[in-house]
Formats: C-alpha cells, structure tokens, sequence
C-alpha cells in the first residue's frame, strides 16, 4: 500500500468504530477479570505483533499480580485487507514457558486461523494453562472453530484499523478503532 500524501492518508479512515473511552473501559475490565482468575498466580502475558502491541502494554498497566512479557509474531494478512489463509509464525518466544500460566493477547480473531496455529503451537510447550484474550471479534469471518476467552468487543464485517490495528503498516497510532476505506471516499 502506498501513501501519496496527508490528505491520502486521512481519507481513508472512515467512521469511528470503537472509542479511545471505550477501548479504555474495556482494557480495564479484561485485566480486573485476568486479576480475579488467576488471584495473584504469576503468569506470563505472550503479545501478538505487531498489532496487539499497544493492547497488551495497557492491559498490563492494569494487571496487579507478577507477570512478565514476551512477544512472538505471526502473519496472515501480509499488507491486504484480505487474510492469505496462511499463517506464518515468524518470531517464537525467547524463553521456555513449560509451567506456565500464559495470556495470550491478540489484536483480533477474525478467520480464527492465527490465534488458533499460536495456542497449538504454544500448547505444544507444555505451558500450565494458555488464556486467551483480543481486543476485537469478529465472528462472521471465522473459518476455524476457534472463541477467545476475554474477548473485549465483537464487530461486524469491516475491516478496522487503529489502536495497533494497520493496514499496510500504517495507522496503528490512532487511539480509536475506526473503519478503514481502501479507496479514500
């Protein structure tokens, strides 16, 4: 995707789906239900990059038990609206989580495919218990048999970008979730 200009990039954000406020609202209640789940249990929150990002380090502020972070990244959409319907784990976790009790955070479950190749993956290190959670759901794409345990909002049909959310790498700065527009009107 190519940005020409300021004005290109503006046009091409269209309605605002979730706000900054109720993303907020949101982040703050799924970490209040992590923090009654695991009642001071350490455990080790697993962000999705690149678009989870953002996510998970204000879940995290919010999360009063022992935790670390770590990342892993994977990829399906490979800069188009559309998934690839392959999902390529390209960066795996820099520590052993044998034991573990693991949350795993992703920006959004839409065909399921991503979220459910990385729990199989990690379930195959022998963690003690994977938690899933994602900013958004969208149910009507799902093409595998995959339901996140937090999941903050369902959406319809759109394809979304903000609050880590891009399209071609750019607008995951905004701090709402809003519809994207590929041809600008």
């Amino acid at each position: 995707m190519i940005i020409n200009s300021k004005n290109d990039y503006l046009s091409r954000i269209g309605r605002k789906v979730i706000s900054e406020d109720e993303i907020y609202r949101g982040v703050r209640s799924a970490a209040e239900r992590i923090n009654s789940l695991y009642d001071g249990s350490p455990m080790l929150l697993v962000s999705v990059l690149k678009g989870s990002v953002i996510f998970a380090g204000d879940l995290m502020k919010y999360v009063n038990i022992p935790c670390e972070l770590d990342f892993l990244a994977a990829k399906s959409y490979y800069d188009s609206t559309d998934s690839s319907g392959s999902v390529k784990i390209t960066h795996m976790l820099e520590r052993d989580i044998k034991g573990c009790r693991v949350i795993l955070i992703e920006d959004i479950v839409d065909t399921g495919r991503t979220l459910d190749a990385v729990t199989k993956q990690l379930k195959s290190m022998d963690p003690l218990s994977i938690t899933t959670v994602t900013l958004l759901d969208k149910p009507q794409r799902r093409q595998v048999d995959f339901k996140a345990d937090i999941s903050l909002f369902t959406i319809p049909d759109i394809f979304v970008v903000g609050y880590g959310l891009d399209c071609g790498g750019y607008y995951r700065n905004l701090p709402y979730i809003a519809e994207y527009k590929p041809d600008g009107k």
